[in-house]
């Protein structure tokens, strides 16, 4: 009977710490949410061209904690930086393009030379459509054209002087804002034109009693309207997202090269280059595509001469192949690759293929100057096709 008490304390202790160890299992599985699946494995956010403030809260490897075995998701937060300038850091790949050779000597190079030829040529074309009388409603077209190149010839320097010193902008926010607007505007208001003319030159073609009863001043004039303002429409988020940013791991000013963020992860911003990509690029070269071939078959179909068709089909091919295709592809992959899985190692050679499509300010004058070997040769096709 004595050794009772000390029955009774034992079971209370078994009891006790039972009741500790199911607490301490409880509270175990409800605090995190354990995933099997993700078991030791390292979260690791991937920068290239995007940097992170200094107030943010960075993801890091697991094997840096002791003892550490599971991963447990967490979320990076940002700081609201209200200042004009906000400062970023960025990895190794990223300093290393912005210091490389390739960025601060090729890359400018290009600029110069498709500054030099752009600003002489497109000025040579505007002055002889100032003093041509015929065709006026493909010369608005092609004066659109040349105004069009020539505004981006202007704004060529201040890339120019921006990779020359090291990617370092030093005109401020507001013309850096601009001058990305005028790049990429200058890029898709050329195929828009180019989708218009090669209307113009189908209506002509295949159906040309139609072409003649239309006024054609009014259209042409019409149609460069509507580009501008879808343009215009399409610049404005260019225009009021920051573009410049302050790098101290170089000390430099970059303008469009580097982004926040904390401020580039909302899918507006897939959804605008995507739609950018396909009014801008996808339906001029469709229509571009339908209209030269239609226009192929049926001068090859009433045997007259479609050569020089074929030069300026294969110089619009050209153009978009060196000049639209190559940024517009990595674009859309590149916004999607980063919008899923926060990876932008495609910025590299998009911006390769930006420089690329810079060229097209010196190839659309050759475009002109095809197109009015064609128009001398109009009328003649067009008695021609009257006869019975």
């Amino acid at each position: 009977m004595k050794r009772t008490p000390v029955i009774k304390m034992k079971i209370l202790l078994w009891a006790t710490i039972q009741l500790l160890f199911l607490s301490s299992s409880t509270l175990s599985q409800s605090g995190t949410d354990y995933d099997p699946d993700n078991a030791g494995e390292s979260i690791i956010d991937i920068k290239t061209f995007r940097g992170a403030p200094k107030s943010s809260y960075e993801k890091f490897p697991d094997f840096v904690i002791e003892g550490w075995t599971t991963t447990i998701p967490t979320k990076e937060k940002c700081a609201m930086d209200k200042s004009s300038v906000v400062t970023l850091r960025v990895n190794n790949n990223t300093i290393g393009y912005l210091t490389s050779s390739l960025s601060t000597k090729l890359i400018p190079a290009i600029y110069i030379v498709v500054f030099s030829v752009g600003v002489s040529a497109n000025t040579a074309t505007l002055w002889m459509l100032y003093f041509q009388v015929k065709s006026i409603s493909m010369n608005i077209f092609y004066i659109n054209l040349a105004v069009a190149d020539l505004l981006f010839c202007v704004t060529l320097p201040f890339k120019i002087a921006y990779h020359l010193y090291g990617n370092n902008w030093l005109f401020g926010e507001a013309m850096c804002r601009m001058t990305t607007a005028v790049f990429y505007g200058n890029m898709y208001c050329t195929t828009l034109l180019l989708a218009c003319i090669s209307i113009s030159r189908y209506l002509a073609i295949v159906h040309p009693f139609t072409y003649r009863g239309l006024p054609k001043r009014t259209y042409a004039m019409l149609a460069c309207g509507v580009v501008w303002a879808t343009l215009f429409l399409y610049m404005v988020p260019l225009f009021i997202t920051k573009q410049v940013y302050y790098l101290d791991q170089l000390g430099i000013y970059t303008c469009h090269d580097v982004h926040n963020t904390c401020e580039m992860m909302s899918p507006f911003h897939l959804y605008y280059f995507i739609s950018l990509a396909f009014v801008g690029f996808v339906i001029p070269l469709v229509v571009i595509i339908f209209c030269y071939t239609s226009i192929i078959r049926t001068l090859k179909a009433y045997d007259q001469k479609w050569f020089w068709y074929i030069k300026v089909s294969l110089l619009i091919l050209v153009i978009f192949a060196i000049c639209f295709t190559p940024s517009n592809v990595l674009l859309i992959t590149h916004h999607v690759n980063y919008y899923n899985n926060h990876i932008d190692d495609l910025y590299f050679p998009y911006l390769i293929a930006l420089c690329l499509g810079s060229l097209n300010s010196c190839l659309d004058p050759f475009l002109y100057f095809l197109m009015s070997k064609i128009t001398d040769r109009s009328s003649a096709y067009l008695t021609i096709i009257k006869t019975p």
